[in-house]
Protein backbone atom coordinates (compact mmCIF):
# COMPACT_ATOMS: atom_id res chain seq x y z
CA UNK A 1 0.00 0.00 0.00
CA UNK A 2 2.54 2.50 1.22
CA UNK A 3 4.60 2.08 -2.76
CA UNK A 4 1.19 2.59 -4.21
CA UNK A 5 0.97 6.11 -2.43
CA UNK A 6 4.59 7.42 -3.63
CA UNK A 7 3.95 10.38 -5.02
CA UNK A 8 5.53 10.27 -8.51
CA UNK A 9 4.48 13.92 -10.37
CA UNK A 10 6.42 16.25 -10.02
CA UNK A 11 4.76 19.59 -9.70
CA UNK A 12 6.59 23.07 -10.87
CA UNK A 13 4.76 26.79 -10.32
CA UNK A 14 5.92 29.71 -11.66
CA UNK A 15 5.37 33.25 -11.22
CA UNK A 16 6.42 36.84 -11.66
CA UNK A 17 7.88 39.75 -9.25
CA UNK A 18 7.06 39.73 -6.28
CA UNK A 19 9.58 42.66 -4.43
CA UNK A 20 9.13 41.32 -1.18
CA UNK A 21 5.42 41.27 -1.15
CA UNK A 22 4.88 37.90 -0.25
CA UNK A 23 2.01 37.43 2.26
CA UNK A 24 -1.20 37.88 -0.19
CA UNK A 25 0.21 36.15 -2.95
CA UNK A 26 1.13 32.83 -0.77
CA UNK A 27 -1.14 32.12 1.31
CA UNK A 28 -3.36 28.75 0.76
CA UNK A 29 -5.81 30.97 -0.27
CA UNK A 30 -4.80 32.40 -3.38
CA UNK A 31 -2.07 29.47 -3.73
CA UNK A 32 -3.85 25.91 -2.62
CA UNK A 33 -2.19 23.86 -4.57
CA UNK A 34 0.69 24.17 -2.01
CA UNK A 35 -1.57 22.03 -0.10
CA UNK A 36 -0.83 18.79 -2.27
CA UNK A 37 3.20 20.12 -3.21
CA UNK A 38 6.54 18.48 -1.34
CA UNK A 39 9.60 19.79 -1.18
CA UNK A 40 10.36 17.64 -4.34
CA UNK A 41 7.83 20.26 -6.24
CA UNK A 42 8.79 23.88 -7.23
CA UNK A 43 7.65 27.35 -7.33
CA UNK A 44 10.13 29.82 -9.31
CA UNK A 45 9.62 33.36 -9.17
CA UNK A 46 10.99 35.36 -12.73
CA UNK A 47 13.07 37.86 -10.88
CA UNK A 48 12.43 41.18 -8.63
CA UNK A 49 12.48 38.59 -5.69
CA UNK A 50 13.02 41.46 -3.04
CA UNK A 51 13.79 38.88 0.13
CA UNK A 52 17.49 39.58 -0.29
CA UNK A 53 17.56 43.62 0.11
CA UNK A 54 18.98 45.45 3.06
CA UNK A 55 22.03 46.16 3.29
CA UNK A 56 24.46 45.25 5.76
CA UNK A 57 22.62 41.77 6.31
CA UNK A 58 18.85 39.96 6.83
CA UNK A 59 16.32 42.52 8.02
CA UNK A 60 13.74 41.06 10.65
CA UNK A 61 11.77 41.06 7.98
CA UNK A 62 13.53 39.39 5.71
CA UNK A 63 14.69 36.77 8.21
CA UNK A 64 11.09 36.03 8.90
CA UNK A 65 10.03 35.46 4.94
CA UNK A 66 13.03 33.44 4.25
CA UNK A 67 12.39 31.74 7.17
CA UNK A 68 8.34 31.40 6.37
CA UNK A 69 9.01 30.25 3.11
CA UNK A 70 11.87 27.33 3.90
CA UNK A 71 8.75 26.08 5.83
CA UNK A 72 6.73 25.53 3.20
CA UNK A 73 5.57 22.80 1.51
CA UNK A 74 7.38 23.17 -1.58
CA UNK A 75 10.86 24.68 -2.43
CA UNK A 76 11.21 27.89 -3.79
CA UNK A 77 13.37 28.82 -6.38
CA UNK A 78 13.92 32.12 -8.02
CA UNK A 79 15.84 34.08 -10.77
CA UNK A 80 17.60 37.72 -9.91
CA UNK A 81 15.64 40.62 -11.46
CA UNK A 82 17.22 44.17 -11.44
CA UNK A 83 15.97 44.99 -8.28
CA UNK A 84 18.20 42.66 -5.67
CA UNK A 85 21.05 43.42 -3.34
CA UNK A 86 23.45 41.81 -5.46
CA UNK A 87 26.17 42.26 -3.29
CA UNK A 88 24.55 40.66 -0.46
CA UNK A 89 23.32 37.71 -3.30
CA UNK A 90 26.37 37.09 -4.30
CA UNK A 91 28.27 35.95 -0.72
CA UNK A 92 25.66 32.86 -0.50
CA UNK A 93 27.65 29.26 -0.95
CA UNK A 94 27.13 27.79 -4.35
CA UNK A 95 26.87 24.58 -5.18
CA UNK A 96 25.58 21.82 -7.96
CA UNK A 97 22.06 21.20 -8.28
CA UNK A 98 19.95 19.67 -11.19
CA UNK A 99 22.39 20.27 -13.96
CA UNK A 100 23.55 24.13 -12.76
CA UNK A 101 24.78 26.25 -10.53
CA UNK A 102 22.49 27.82 -7.57
CA UNK A 103 23.37 30.16 -4.45
CA UNK A 104 21.68 28.10 -1.42
CA UNK A 105 19.88 30.81 0.81
CA UNK A 106 18.17 28.68 3.22
CA UNK A 107 17.68 24.53 2.50
CA UNK A 108 14.79 24.69 0.37
CA UNK A 109 15.75 28.18 -1.32
CA UNK A 110 17.55 28.55 -3.83
CA UNK A 111 19.37 31.39 -6.11
CA UNK A 112 18.71 30.08 -10.21
CA UNK A 113 22.09 31.60 -11.33
CA UNK A 114 22.40 33.03 -14.69
CA UNK A 115 23.33 31.09 -17.73
CA UNK A 116 22.10 27.98 -16.25
CA UNK A 117 20.28 24.30 -17.50
CA UNK A 118 18.64 22.80 -14.64
CA UNK A 119 16.88 19.61 -15.54
CA UNK A 120 14.26 19.10 -13.17
CA UNK A 121 11.48 16.17 -13.80
CA UNK A 122 12.69 15.13 -17.24
CA UNK A 123 12.33 19.00 -18.48
CA UNK A 124 15.38 21.90 -19.16
CA UNK A 125 14.94 24.82 -17.89
CA UNK A 126 17.47 27.52 -19.24
CA UNK A 127 17.52 30.44 -16.19
CA UNK A 128 18.94 33.89 -17.08
CA UNK A 129 17.92 36.76 -14.70
CA UNK A 130 18.72 40.37 -14.76
CA UNK A 131 17.30 43.39 -16.38
CA UNK A 132 17.71 47.19 -16.61
CA UNK A 133 16.31 49.37 -13.81
CA UNK A 134 14.09 52.11 -15.90
CA UNK A 135 12.40 53.76 -12.81
CA UNK A 136 15.30 55.98 -12.62
CA UNK A 137 14.52 58.69 -14.56
CA UNK A 138 16.16 61.36 -11.67
CA UNK A 139 19.52 59.66 -11.92
CA UNK A 140 22.17 57.48 -10.16
CA UNK A 141 23.42 59.01 -6.96
CA UNK A 142 26.68 57.65 -5.33
CA UNK A 143 27.16 58.28 -1.37
CA UNK A 144 30.51 58.96 -1.73
CA UNK A 145 29.81 62.29 -3.93
CA UNK A 146 30.53 65.03 -1.79
CA UNK A 147 27.28 66.95 -3.08
CA UNK A 148 25.45 63.62 -2.54
CA UNK A 149 22.91 65.13 0.26
CA UNK A 150 22.21 68.06 -2.04
CA UNK A 151 21.43 66.14 -4.90
CA UNK A 152 18.99 63.50 -3.19
CA UNK A 153 17.21 66.40 -1.27
CA UNK A 154 16.81 68.32 -4.88
CA UNK A 155 16.01 64.82 -6.56
CA UNK A 156 13.04 64.75 -3.86
CA UNK A 157 11.53 67.83 -3.86
CA UNK A 158 10.82 67.42 -7.13
CA UNK A 159 9.59 63.93 -6.82
CA UNK A 160 11.64 62.50 -9.41
CA UNK A 161 12.44 58.94 -8.64
CA UNK A 162 16.50 58.21 -8.33
CA UNK A 163 18.82 55.15 -6.98
CA UNK A 164 21.95 54.88 -5.30
CA UNK A 165 24.66 53.07 -5.46
CA UNK A 166 25.51 49.89 -3.56
CA UNK A 167 22.10 50.77 -1.85
CA UNK A 168 19.26 50.60 -4.44
CA UNK A 169 20.90 49.81 -7.39
CA UNK A 170 23.87 47.84 -8.39
CA UNK A 171 25.49 47.51 -11.85
CA UNK A 172 25.54 43.39 -11.81
CA UNK A 173 21.59 44.02 -12.57
CA UNK A 174 22.97 44.00 -16.57
CA UNK A 175 25.18 40.29 -17.00
CA UNK A 176 28.77 40.24 -17.48
CA UNK A 177 29.92 38.73 -20.87
CA UNK A 178 31.07 35.59 -19.27
CA UNK A 179 27.82 35.07 -17.71
CA UNK A 180 26.30 35.35 -21.31
CA UNK A 181 29.15 33.43 -22.59
CA UNK A 182 28.52 30.75 -20.21
CA UNK A 183 24.47 30.48 -21.45
CA UNK A 184 25.68 30.21 -24.78
CA UNK A 185 27.89 27.12 -23.97
CA UNK A 186 25.55 25.27 -21.47
CA UNK A 187 22.88 25.72 -24.27
CA UNK A 188 24.90 24.16 -26.78
CA UNK A 189 25.77 21.63 -24.27
CA UNK A 190 21.87 20.71 -24.51
CA UNK A 191 22.31 21.01 -28.40
CA UNK A 192 20.35 24.42 -27.40
CA UNK A 193 16.86 22.80 -27.10
CA UNK A 194 15.25 23.30 -23.63
CA UNK A 195 11.52 22.77 -22.51
CA UNK A 196 11.15 26.15 -20.81
CA UNK A 197 13.66 29.29 -20.81
CA UNK A 198 12.89 31.31 -17.66
CA UNK A 199 14.07 35.43 -17.67
CA UNK A 200 13.31 38.23 -15.98
CA UNK A 201 12.70 40.49 -19.09
CA UNK A 202 13.10 39.29 -22.22
CA UNK A 203 14.23 39.97 -25.87
CA UNK A 204 14.11 43.54 -27.89
CA UNK A 205 11.82 42.06 -30.70
CA UNK A 206 9.42 41.28 -27.61
CA UNK A 207 9.28 44.30 -25.78
CA UNK A 208 8.73 46.11 -29.09
CA UNK A 209 5.76 43.34 -29.82
CA UNK A 210 4.69 44.39 -26.22
CA UNK A 211 4.62 48.32 -26.59
CA UNK A 212 6.01 48.80 -23.18
CA UNK A 213 7.16 52.39 -22.21
CA UNK A 214 10.33 54.16 -24.06
CA UNK A 215 11.90 53.31 -20.81
CA UNK A 216 12.05 49.81 -21.17
CA UNK A 217 15.09 50.80 -23.74
CA UNK A 218 17.03 47.69 -25.70
CA UNK A 219 20.23 46.94 -24.10
CA UNK A 220 22.89 44.43 -24.28
CA UNK A 221 20.79 41.62 -22.18
CA UNK A 222 17.65 42.35 -24.41
CA UNK A 223 19.66 41.96 -28.16
CA UNK A 224 21.46 39.12 -26.05
CA UNK A 225 17.75 37.31 -25.60
CA UNK A 226 17.28 38.32 -29.06
CA UNK A 227 20.23 35.84 -30.22
CA UNK A 228 18.56 33.08 -28.11
CA UNK A 229 15.36 33.37 -29.67
CA UNK A 230 16.99 32.41 -32.80
CA UNK A 231 19.15 30.13 -32.02
CA UNK A 232 17.48 27.76 -29.42
CA UNK A 233 14.51 25.24 -29.64
CA UNK A 234 12.31 25.70 -26.68
CA UNK A 235 8.26 25.15 -25.81
CA UNK A 236 7.61 28.40 -23.48
CA UNK A 237 9.62 31.19 -22.72
CA UNK A 238 8.32 32.91 -19.44
CA UNK A 239 9.08 36.03 -18.02
CA UNK A 240 8.61 38.85 -15.48
CA UNK A 241 9.99 42.72 -15.60
CA UNK A 242 6.68 44.51 -16.96
CA UNK A 243 3.90 44.14 -14.63
CA UNK A 244 1.37 42.24 -16.52
CA UNK A 245 -0.15 38.92 -17.38
CA UNK A 246 -0.30 38.24 -20.73
CA UNK A 247 0.43 35.57 -23.33
CA UNK A 248 2.71 37.36 -26.16
CA UNK A 249 2.34 34.83 -28.69
CA UNK A 250 2.15 30.81 -28.18
CA UNK A 251 5.11 30.45 -27.00
CA UNK A 252 6.03 34.01 -24.70
CA UNK A 253 4.57 34.72 -21.75
CA UNK A 254 4.51 37.56 -19.65
CA UNK A 255 3.51 36.88 -16.08
CA UNK A 256 3.11 39.10 -12.73
CA UNK A 257 0.53 38.29 -10.18
CA UNK A 258 -0.65 34.95 -11.43
CA UNK A 259 0.71 31.73 -10.42
CA UNK A 260 0.54 29.21 -13.39
CA UNK A 261 1.74 25.29 -13.69
CA UNK A 262 4.05 24.38 -16.01
CA UNK A 263 4.71 20.73 -15.36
Amino acid sequence: WNDLCVKEVIMIFVTGDTHAQFDRRFNTKSFPEQKEMTKDDYLIICGDFGGIWARGGESNSEKHWLDWFNDRSYTLLFIDGNHENFDRLEEYPQKEWKGGKVHVIRPSIYHLMRGQVYEIDGKKIFTFGGASSHDMSGGLLDPEDPDYLRKKWELEREYEPYRIKHISWWEQELPSEEEMKEGLNNLQKHDNTVDFIITHCCSTSTQQKLGVSPAYAPDKLTDYFDRIKKMVKYRKWIFGHYHDNTNVNGKEILIYEQIIRIS
